[in-house]
């Protein structure tokens, strides 16, 4: 038996649903802010200003999809993305490092944290959500010990470690202004998409979400899938955090409280299955642009943070009621 088939059995309307619905809500959503709004809503600038607020949400909402589409879910990683953070700022500022070595000493604690979900999941056999939720408190506290409830300011890191800003760096085209960090975020994203669509692990790790008792009888290596997948979701939570020093220019261990939530909204939007095995990376992508094109019209239109809150909540829960139904239809 094909184990790629176990994922792929049944599911025309959600792929569909995963590919283009999303970007149909998309166009629907630019279209009518921009009737309402105008220029100041259709400008290059305004629309470069969503891809730039949605740059950290589509990394975490890329890394987050992956997770789910193995079966799983990690509500930790907007609290890897912080502790990251300052794994890279201590590394340089307190134990003396190389910027370099800072770096890479903060992606590796990500790939880390994200190895020990997956361990707590696949071997220890524990519920995900209790695991992850558990794990993002002890993440989230380890980050302001580690931090000493410190900032460290843009202005020491620019002196000490400009790498950490070389993220932020931006290029003015026309009227558009695009960061180096967006483009890695694109570059992530593709590499993502290519590797579950045209390669064997990504098939089997459709499977695995979709029925992971059925993925194991064929064979599969259910529990080292779902752990890589975990790790990896930390590596690219780590890099995010990289990308959100280049945002900031600081260090600290107080941003990115609601990262993750807003990442989970972004892939339900996106068409990303939580039941496991469906939707699609670049949905998650889409589904980000969603967020940031709905936040950045009612903002221009006078509404204040709290309500554009509420709708994007509104907006998840039929994303979720649609998800829903749909798999009740195909299974």
């Amino acid at each position: 038996m094909d184990p790629g088939s176990v994922s792929r059995s049944g599911d025309a309307v959600p792929r569909l649903t995963g590919a283009v619905m999303p970007l149909a809500v998309l166009a629907a959503t630019v279209a009518v802010f921009g009737l309402l709004l105008g220029r100041s809503y259709f400008s290059p600038f305004a629309l470069s200003l969503i891809f730039q607020q949605v740059t950290i949400i589509a990394m975490v909402a890329a890394a987050q999809s992956l997770v789910i589409i193995t079966g799983g879910i990690d509500l930790s990683l907007g609290a890897i993305m912080v502790v990251a953070m300052v794994v890279m700022g201590q590394a340089v500022f307190t134990w003396g490092l190389p910027p370099l070595l800072g770096l890479l000493a903060g992606l590796a604690c990500g790939g880390a944290c994200g190895w020990i979900n997956g361990l707590l999941v696949t071997r220890v056999r524990l519920p995900p959500f209790i695991v992850t939720l558990g794990t993002w408190q002890i993440f989230a506290t380890i980050g302001y010990l580690l931090s000493h409830h410190e900032i460290i300011r843009s202005q020491d890191v620019d002196e000490v470690a400009p790498l950490f800003h070389v993220m932020g760096q931006s290029v003015k085209v026309g009227g558009a202004v695009l960061t180096l960090g967006g483009a890695v975020m694109l570059g992530v994203i593709a590499v993502l998409w290519y590797v579950l669509n045209h390669t064997a692990w990504g098939r089997h790790a459709y499977a695995v979400g979709d029925d992971d008792e059925a993925a194991a009888l064929t064979g599969l290596p259910v529990s080292r899938i779902r752990e890589a997948a975990y790790a990896l979701a930390g590596l690219i939570a780590a890099l995010a955090g990289w990308i959100m020093i280049g945002r900031i220019g600081s260090i600290t261990a107080t941003v990115g409280e609601l990262v993750n939530i807003e990442a989970i909204t972004a892939a339900v939007i996106g068409g990303v299955s939580l039941g496991g095995g469906r939707g699609s990376i670049l949905g998650a992508l889409v589904g980000a642009l969603i967020v940031g094109a709905f936040s950045l019209g009612l903002r221009l239109m006078g509404s204040n943070q709290q309500w554009i809150t509420v709708a994007i909540g509104a907006c998840t829960i039929l994303a979720v009621m649609l998800d829903h139904r749909l798999r009740r239809l195909t299974t």
